[in-house]
């Protein structure tokens, strides 16, 4: 006769899980020793490091799009929309890699480090007044976000029991709410100095901010003890050396294919897309199967992984659509916005405080209503409240654009109300979407299942891209607005159809 199954001791759960149980709560619900100072390490970490970020991208495609007579790149808006979605897709392609970095090499404490070192050294490659710098620059802010990212999310993760899903979507609402606040102060520095006086010095703020970042995570880290300091599951040497013969080859595939098409005076702008845009589908085909097939998963654990994959491409058509801020909204803001306050124009990439704003008066009332609903408001209702929101944003730009088209400059307050509801889901995907991916994640794939999360903007990015380079106006038009909100509308009302059945199997 087979032993009875006892549950696990307090010794026992703490070894596993890294948490302890608090006091009174019989084990149902877990709480990290010293959570305020973790938690508040996390957060001023997060703010310097939104600030770099947000900063940068305000700017970059004004810059890419500027003549170089005045310092810019001189692109049209198309190539400057490829430069864009390339880099937030490259973004989110790395995040990947960065998950299983921190997983089963680094731990997250040290991949979150590692990081934020990549970050800073890429925006100070940015801050060099050489023509060319912005990309090598990119490329570092891109892997070191990925490799950020992820890790912290996990760290996060850790505050909150499994089973607290209330409790859980709160608080990643919360701290999303939290760091918003240099994401709406970021533009409006980054902006002035990128705009005003010189686009490197902008990226040079950005370098700034990321160095204060690190600062204080290397101050704070002591705090989150055993949690994140060595990774779960790591990995066998044989691994080690299979994965890293892997990336040097593709590393090398790469720089192979791009010097030949270079030395042959071919290369342009769309050839990147072609890279990204088959990683962003193949990376997350390849993840997906190779996580299925593990025999570390449980059956009910295959079942929500399955099941997550109709999550992940809702996620993409929303980043699809909402990186179009950075890009289209952006360029809108330049050319089709009346931007005359008091005599003085507006830098356009001032427009871009505007979701974090809109973010932080709204993320405390979502954090409410996900509190106040408990489980019955699922993830897949979550993501289809927040669809609905991007659809009604596509529908004003539509609006605004078709008045711009006859008088040449609209209101700022169309592009202000086309924030205010893209930051509505914004709040109802990115937060949601994170802790989703930490409550349905197996045992020791926290961070790369946050990883897999951000493949889905990855995804969304080069969509997104190719969708203003179609276009093919120096203003996206009304007829352009109009497809995007179909595509949102069409997306939120599968989703609302299917979220019972979503719900049974994913569990959240």
């Amino acid at each position: 006769m087979a032993a009875p199954i006892r549950p696990p001791t307090t010794g026992e759960r703490i070894q596993q899980t890294g948490t302890v149980p608090a006091a009174g709560d019989a084990g149902r619900r877990t709480v990290l020793p010293g959570r305020p100072r973790r938690f508040t390490t996390l957060f001023l970490t997060d703010v310097w490091e939104r600030f770099s970020f947000y900063g940068m991208t305000a700017i970059l495609v004004l810059y890419a799009t500027e003549d170089t007579a005045r310092g810019g790149l001189g692109l049209a808006a198309g190539d400057a929309g490829i430069l864009f979605g390339a880099y937030m897709a490259a973004v989110f392609l790395s995040s990947l890699p960065g998950g299983w970095i921190g997983d089963r090499i680094l731990g997250a404490q040290r991949a979150v480090l590692h990081g934020g070192v990549l970050i800073a050294l890429g925006h100070l490659t940015m801050a060099v007044p050489v023509t060319g710098s912005v990309y090598p620059g990119l490329l570092l802010v891109a892997c070191g976000t990925g490799l950020l990212k992820p890790n912290m999310a996990g760290l996060l993760s850790a505050f909150y029991d499994r089973e607290d899903r209330a409790g859980r979507d709160a608080g990643f609402a919360l701290f999303y709410m939290s760091v918003q606040v240099s994401a709406l102060i970021s533009p409006i520095v980054v902006g002035l100095l990128g705009e005003g006086v010189n686009w490197h010095l902008g990226f040079g703020v950005a370098a700034l901010g990321m160095g204060a970042g690190l600062l204080q995570y290397a101050r704070g880290i002591r705090h989150f003890g055993e949690v994140g300091r060595t990774p779960e599951r790591a990995a066998t040497p044989a691994e080690r050396t299979r994965v890293l013969r892997v990336a040097l080859a593709a590393v090398a595939l790469v720089v192979l294919a791009y010097g030949t098409d270079i030395a042959l005076g071919a290369f342009r702008l769309p050839h990147v897309m072609i890279l990204v845009g088959l990683l962003a589908v193949a990376s997350p085909a390849i993840c997906f199967w190779r996580l299925l097939r593990n025999p570390v998963l449980t059956a009910v654990e295959r079942i929500r992984v399955r099941t997550y994959i109709w999550l992940f491409l809702v996620s993409a058509v929303f980043w699809a659509l909402f990186l179009q801020a950075g890009s289209a909204f952006s360029l809108f803001a330049k050319h089709a916005t009346d931007r005359e306050v008091f005599g003085r124009t507006l830098p356009a990439s001032w427009f871009q405080s505007a979701i974090p704003f809109f973010v932080l008066v709204l993320a405390p009332v979502f954090a409410w209503l996900w509190t106040r609903a408990g489980d019955r408001l699922s993830t897949a209702a979550k993501f289809a409240l927040g669809m609905g929101a991007t659809a009604s944003a596509y529908l004003v730009m539509a609006s605004a654009a078709t008045l711009a088209a006859d008088s040449g400059q609209v209101s700022p307050l169309w592009l202000l109300l086309a924030f205010l509801l893209l930051a509505a889901g914004e709040v109802s995907f990115g937060p949601v979407g994170m802790s989703a991916s930490t409550a349905i994640a197996p045992a020791t794939f926290v961070s790369q299942m946050v990883g897999l999360f951000w493949l889905s903007g990855a995804l969304g990015g080069g969509i997104g891209a190719n969708a203003l380079k179609a276009s093919g106006d120096q203003v996206p038009g009304s007829g352009f607005f109009l497809g995007l909100a179909a595509a949102a509308l069409a997306t939120g009302t599968v989703l609302l159809l299917l979220r019972r059945p979503l719900t049974r199997r994913l569990g959240v």
